[in-house]
């Protein structure tokens, strides 16, 4: 967390970049010894961790999270936000396409560049394809 925490220093939030990458867990680390959460989840048929990353226009780390490999991105979305309130753009894939997320985006005085899914409700017609 220190090396992270240092890597964090003086951010630059003219755009915020956000995604998750999926990690295969290990068949034995499956069965903690402990009764708390150790952000495993079934995905695509094993278990695996989701990690979220949200990154400052030079591509450095602002905040991520670990979740369970069956955690929907928006769900992370949140969280990665928090530490971002002077973005000015916020960048994700699909996988962060709702509401609650654009929501968040426009209150925090950002502009969503959120392509939309093909069920998608909240869209966004007016989307910069360039970013």
């Amino acid at each position: 967390m220190k090396l992270f925490e240092a890597l964090i220093e003086d951010p630059d939030m003219e755009w915020l970049f956000m995604d998750g990458s999926y990690v295969k867990a290990h068949q034995y680390r499956v069965r903690a010894a402990t009764d708390s959460s150790e952000a495993i989840g079934k995905s695509r048929g094993e278990n695996t961790t989701k990690t979220h990353l949200s990154v400052d226009v030079c591509g450095l780390p602002v905040a991520f999270e670990i979740t369970g490999g069956d955690a929907n991105d928006c769900t992370a979305a949140p969280e990665l936000m928090t530490k971002a309130t002077e973005a000015e753009v916020v960048v994700a894939d699909k996988g962060y396409d709702s509401q609650a997320v654009h929501d968040q985006v426009v209150k925090q005085g950002g502009k969503p560049v959120i392509p939309g899914r093909k069920n998608s409700v909240a869209g966004n017609g007016d989307i910069d394809w360039y970013l």
